[in-house]
């Protein structure tokens, strides 16, 4: 349950039966109140309600009736009911494309309830911390070609976390699905035993274009979106089906690789005039976007420095960033090669 109200230094009594009230506790705690908790009815002493300013009754707490009488008049009452399974369990979140905002409603909910918290390089939130408050925050962002923390090992620091009766978010950069590992966090839960949720976030992929006035499909322009990956280059048998389907080529993780994908789809069929951008840092301050088309970004790339995190765009639809750079009170592209 997320604490919408500001309760900073409220006391709170949490009443409950014994193991069915940790998670208020750590609940109210985060949200920096002084919390006291009873496990009986007759620890409700005339002490403890003239100290409390609320009161959470837990389960079987809520038809304790001596306790009730105590509380009755002199404190604030709020109702809980037990946990319904074993609170260890693992939240995936994505987090969006590099901007707080863009982090959903129920993604805030998880990270308010979160025990620990696994971060990703790319999830740039703001203050974790902030958003999870009293849960332990663990970097495990990687970047290009250095994994300080290798995937078995999140996963392995997940599970275990889990298993120990913690919530465990795992937070990550756009959404969780989409080259994220998701699937493979999510059957490292799944093999354990543990719970799993998976929240999506907004990708990158649709979102970091549209940033820079680039909608990736457009009535008349292209009803077909493809995304692939940047890691390695782009195969001759990959890259022709790309130049014969047509539409809108989106490139996740590519600017290491940007001269070979886009010799690759020149040289199976896809025009050297197609219009192409870079848009660096989606969603930040230092957002940038530079077009030019696929024979000239290359060059233009590295005339100009563009670097990781980006998102490459090939197709018709990079025209549209001119209808964006034009709307009112708007900043010219920083760059048109």
């Amino acid at each position: 349950m997320l604490i919408e109200t500001d309760i900073a230094g409220l006391p709170v009594l949490v009443i409950g039966p014994i193991g069915l009230t940790d998670a208020a506790e750590r609940r109210y705690r985060r949200a920096g109140a002084q919390v006291i908790s009873v496990q009986s009815p007759d620890a409700v002493t005339p002490v403890l309600v003239e100290w409390a300013g609320l009161a959470v009754l837990v389960d079987a707490a809520r038809d304790w009736g001596p306790a009730r009488a105590a509380l009755a008049g002199s404190v604030m009452l709020v109702e809980e009911e037990a946990p319904h399974a074993a609170r260890g369990r693992v939240v995936l979140v994505g987090a969006g494309p590099g901007s707080a905002g863009l982090l959903t409603l129920d993604g805030l909910r998880a990270l308010a309830d979160a025990d620990v918290v696994l971060t990703d390089r790319l999830a740039e939130v703001g203050d974790v911390a902030a958003l999870a408050p009293g849960a332990e925050v663990i970097d495990v962002g990687k970047l290009p070609g250095h994994h300080a923390v290798p995937q078995t090992e999140i996963e392995r620091i997940m599970v275990e976390r889990a298993l120990a009766g913690l919530t465990v978010v795992r937070l990550k950069g756009g959404d969780p699905y989409v080259f994220g590992r998701g699937g493979e966090e999510v059957a490292a839960a799944v093999g354990a035993g543990v719970p799993v949720t998976v929240l999506p976030g907004v990708s990158s992929a649709v979102g970091v274009p549209g940033a820079a006035g680039i909608p990736v499909t457009h009535r008349g322009v292209s009803h077909v979106v493809t995304v692939i990956s940047g890691h390695v280059p782009l195969e001759d048998h990959r890259a022709t089906a790309l130049a014969q389907l047509g539409g809108t080529v989106v490139v996740l993780m590519g600017m290491n690789n940007l001269v070979p994908i886009a010799a690759a789809l020149e040289r199976c069929g896809l025009d050297a005039d197609t219009p192409a951008a870079v848009v660096e840092r989606g969603f930040t301050p230092d957002q940038r976007s530079l077009v030019g088309t696929l024979g000239t970004l290359p060059g233009l790339v590295e005339r100009r420095g563009a670097a990781s995190p980006a998102v490459i765009v090939i197709g018709e639809v990079v025209r549209q960033s001119e209808v964006w750079a034009r709307r009112a009170g708007a900043r010219e592209l920083e760059v048109v090669g």
